[in-house]
């Protein structure tokens, strides 16, 4: 078999965590990417050490030591986790066509690039596919022995997609919402109303600017607005390494946290057709979305005590 070559892109978005950063840059150095594009956030003012978190972490790029062409879009101030993803991904797609995107805490098994790089020259051109993940929350469960099959969920821990599918889609504003809600157009998505009502309630918030600090729900709407699918592994490729006291969001450890890598078997095999697997979906939602609620809740009041406190 021809040796496998990482000639895709890899987007890295980072920040201030050296330990986690280290841990993913020493899995994209055995990669090997030929491109690399890094995207940094600039040091809150007021939160004591964090530029010297900020300089340490961005001192890892520099070990770059194989034959990469290093692209680097660093931030002077702190744009928060909302406005930093959201900027970093506009510029990487205006620097190059398609790209694997990882962040600092987001942990890939080595197969994952050759499936992102294989499952990206495959379905470039299929409007169908928005994206690739490198997730699977089905926690050992699978329903044949194809390598990936099609959600309309966008698990971003370890992602792959296009030019075409990110510019001019991707809102952070969510400006067609309030049309989209009116014509009760979720339903028609989801198809079960216990689901539509809980995405509902977080595209309302995220459209009023209550929910003002995250940049993924509104791909996720993006891409539902297009009708187009994700791509999951049948086998999990991304272990979130971030839980824990020092995390932005994720402080509070949920189920899908450090979950273990699983290596993909080559060839892949293609599911039949391109039909959005709702059983796995309902399974997700259930055990994923359900569950964490009540686990976002303590997050935010962790935040809270942790602001109150001056941690």
């Amino acid at each position: 078999m021809k040796e496998f070559k990482l000639v895709t892109p890899v987007a890295f978005i980072i920040f201030n965590r050296p330990n986690t950063t280290e841990r993913v840059f020493a899995e994209i150095a055995k990669a090997k990417p030929t491109r690399l594009l890094v995207v940094a956030d600039g040091a809150r003012i007021g939160i004591v050490g964090e530029a010297e978190k900020v300089t340490a972490t961005r001192a890892i790029i520099d070990r770059v030591d194989w034959d990469c062409e290093v692209l680097t879009h660093y931030s002077d101030v702190n744009l928060g986790c909302k406005i930093r993803p959201a900027t970093g991904i506009d510029w990487v797609f205006k620097q190059v066509e398609e790209a694997i995107i990882l962040e600092d805490d987001c942990l890939p098994d080595a197969t994952f690039f050759r499936y992102c790089q294989e499952l990206l020259e495959r379905y470039r051109y299929d409007q169908r596919i928005a994206m690739i993940s490198g997730d699977n929350f089905q926690f050992g469960y699978r329903r044949n022995d194809d390598s990936y099959y099609y959600s309309r969920y966008t698990h971003i821990w370890g992602w792959a997609t296009w030019r075409d599918r990110w510019q001019n889609n991707h809102d952070l504003k969510l400006a067609h919402w309030p049309k989209v809600k009116d014509e009760g157009l979720i339903y028609d998505i989801v198809s079960n109303r216990k689901e539509a009502q809980y995405w509902t309630d977080i595209f309302d918030r995220v459209y009023s600017g209550e929910l003002n600090s995250c940049w993924d729900y509104q791909w996720t709407f993006a891409c539902w607005l297009q009708g187009r699918l994700t791509i999951l592994p049948s086998q999990n490729l991304i272990s979130n390494i971030g839980f824990g006291a020092d995390a932005t969001h994720t402080i509070v450890e949920i189920d899908v946290a450090n979950l273990p890598l699983e290596a993909l078997s080559f060839p892949i095999k293609h599911p039949l057709g391109v039909i959005c697997n709702k059983t796995l979906d309902d399974r997700a939602f259930k055990r994923v979305f359900l569950r964490s609620f009540s686990l976002r809740v303590k997050n935010k009041l962790t935040r809270i005590v942790r602001s109150f406190l001056g941690r």
